[in-house]
């Protein structure tokens, strides 16, 4: 589990494909020593398992394997050598909740429709899937590529986010253009209600 707050923009370094998927190279400033192969890390708001890691005087990095299905939902398909990642560590007991409770489970790609620039923010507007529209709220969260968001306004599929000037600073939402795919996970708040209203109505 985590909370959307991210604590390092990492780099990828190489990206290799193999029989499960893809494995990534991720550069880090995280001390690899202070979690085990097997701990999750949010990689752009994709939950994934660390398979390798090195503490190096070139850089500290780690490494994570993705399946068909995740690359199949998200962009991770779409990572290369160069690109910054947006990574988060997982929740641990006692840690502060800054953003929202988020899974890494992503329920979809939302498109950059419009990129506003403004001098004290960014305004961005996405169209999201269809089957993620309905739990997606104005003043409600989203995780978007990992980052936790509060939505500014939403009519249809269509919502926005407005960003601060420091979350452009520590992410890789400053790069982020029209036509981009980028992983939506809704708040799961919203998620588990909706499913308690349908058992409601159904009887």
């Amino acid at each position: 589990m985590f909370t959307g707050i991210v604590t390092d923009l990492g780099q990828i370094i190489k990206c290799d494909d193999i029989p499960a998927g893809k494995r990534t190279r991720i550069k880090t400033v995280y001390d690899t020593d202070s979690f085990d192969i097997g701990a999750s890390i949010a990689c752009d708001g994709v939950c994934h398992t660390v398979t390798a890691k090195e503490n190096s005087a070139d850089g500290n990095w780690f490494e994570v394997e993705s399946a068909a299905e995740t690359l199949a939902l998200t962009n991770v398909a779409d990572w290369a050598a160069g690109q910054d990642i947006n990574l988060e560590r997982s929740l641990t007991m006692g840690a502060e909740l800054g953003g929202h409770l988020v899974l890494g489970h992503v329920d979809g790609l939302a498109e950059v429709t419009k990129r506003e620039d403004h001098p004290d923010s960014v305004y961005f507007q996405f169209r999201a899937p269809e089957e993620a529209a309905p739990f997606i709220a104005k003043k409600g969260s989203v995780a978007l590529n990992g980052a936790s968001l509060t939505v500014n306004e939403v009519e249809g599929l269509l919502f926005s986010v407005f960003l601060i000037p420091h979350t452009l600073e520590v992410t890789n939402w400053s790069d982020r253009k029209v036509g981009d795919q980028i992983n939506l996970e809704v708040d799961m708040m919203a998620r588990y209600a909706a499913r308690l209203a349908e058992f409601t109505k159904t009887g």
